[in-house]
């Protein structure tokens, strides 16, 4: 029962993320400087959204005899369509967000991924574009298109929770970010 209500949670959040890319607002970032990561997986996105639509259009033909069985394809490919750019409409709506006030960095990946950084927790901080990512006890990696750009390591861990809701201690966190450079810049003046 709880894996269900984690993936009606999931879908849910999907879906208010692709509201809130119609209306132009973003999600979590008042009081924060927001920095996007969406940039590099938009082309990705949008075309695997179109080989769904294709698949739609293919699958309307082929079942085109069979009135029920094709209004059934019809909706999941549709619904398809939508689970997709809402995807990448969680991207865009939600990006990371640092917060000198409040002392925290968000570090974001679509609805699933949401980790809290206190900035007196941040050891170091350095841009660093890494294409292959080994899973390792105690490192968590954010990829975008299978790249980070920027490596935290911590003073002391922080919790991750999966996206089902296993807990993880983590001490390097790798993942990406449009502006890295930038990024990289605010945190150094967040943090003196």
């Amino acid at each position: 029962m709880r894996i269900a209500q984690l993936l009606i949670r999931h879908e849910v959040r999907v879906l208010v993320s692709l509201a809130l890319w119609v209306a132009r607002r973003t999600h979590g970032a008042r009081g924060g400087q927001a920095f996007g990561y969406a940039r590099g997986q938009g082309a990705m996105m949008f075309g695997f959204a179109f080989v769904c639509v294709v698949e739609t259009v293919a699958m309307s033909v082929l079942l085109r005899d069979w009135p029920a069985v094709h209004a059934v394809f019809l909706f999941l490919d549709v619904y398809s369509v939508v689970f997709v750019v809402g995807l990448h409409a969680s991207s865009v709506v939600r990006p990371h967000v640092l917060d000198p006030v409040g002392g925290e960095l968000r570090i974001r990946r679509y609805v699933h991924v949401d980790l809290r950084v206190p900035l007196e927790r941040i050891a170091s901080v350095r841009r660093e574009l890494r294409m292959t990512h080994e899973p390792a006890d105690g490192e968590l990696n954010v990829e975008v298109g299978s790249q980070t750009t920027v490596t935290i390591e911590l003073t002391e861990p922080v919790t991750h929770f999966t996206f089902f809701g296993r807990r993880r201690a983590v001490r390097v966190v790798r993942f990406h970010a449009d502006d890295a450079d930038d990024l990289v810049r605010a945190l150094g003046r967040a943090r003196v």
